[in-house]
Formats: C-alpha cells, structure tokens, sequence
C-alpha cells in the first residue's frame, strides 16, 4: 500500500491529512511536503489528520517529531485529529502525546488552534 498526503492551508494552518501507510518507503515524501509548505512563510500551526492512516513504523514518527520541532522552533503547535486505534498505540507507546495534543477531529482541532493564534 502507498501513501497519500493531502496539505491545505486553512487561515495560519497546514491541515495534513494523510491516508495509507506512513513508513520508511514513503517518509522521505512526506517529510519534504510538510518542510516545504511550512518553510513558505504563513504556517504558524500544523494539523495532522490521521482518520485514513492505516500502518505507521518510527520513520513516521520520526517525520512527525521533525516537523514539530520545526514548528516549534517559530512558536507554533502541532495536534493530531482522528487518530486511529493502531496508531493511537503507537503514539502512547513512545510517548509523543506528551508534546502533541491530540483531538477527536479537524473542527476541534482547528478550534484549540484560533484560540492559541
């Protein structure tokens, strides 16, 4: 199975939804996707939309906690939104809900974001 990465921009957000398998075949794509559209300038905050996320291992993760610090370092936040059960292990197991905030879905997400901008 591929992957599938969907970036918007919503007002000072990137909502990224990703649907498929986020592994070491399909890191490297993602990791260059989010750098480049929060590296252009209007993205203080980073949404990750995980509903149609089949399968991730620690490349994932660590696209994940990369891109965080990236939008950490310009005062920015990351959540995550409709994390599914496999996923949501996984994210317990290595301790990432200790940094990110996760949500039931994009509307609350978006919503804890405008409150923070």
């Amino acid at each position: 199975m591929s992957l599938q990465a969907e970036l918007e921009h919503y007002r000072n957000m990137l909502i990224v939804r990703l649907r498929g398998e986020l592994d070491h075949h399909t890191a490297d794509v993602v990791r260059f996707k989010m750098e480049e559209a929060i590296a252009r300038g209007t993205t203080d905050h980073v949404i990750l939309s995980l509903k149609e996320l089949q399968f991730m291992d620690s490349s994932g993760l660590g696209v994940i906690l990369g891109r965080y610090k990236q939008v950490k370092s310009r005062g920015g936040k990351m959540v995550v939104c409709d994390v599914n059960p496999n996923v949501q292990r996984l994210f317990e197991l290595s301790g990432i809900f200790k940094i990110i905030t996760m949500h039931d879905n994009e509307r609350t997400a978006i919503t804890s974001l405008e409150v923070v901008s």
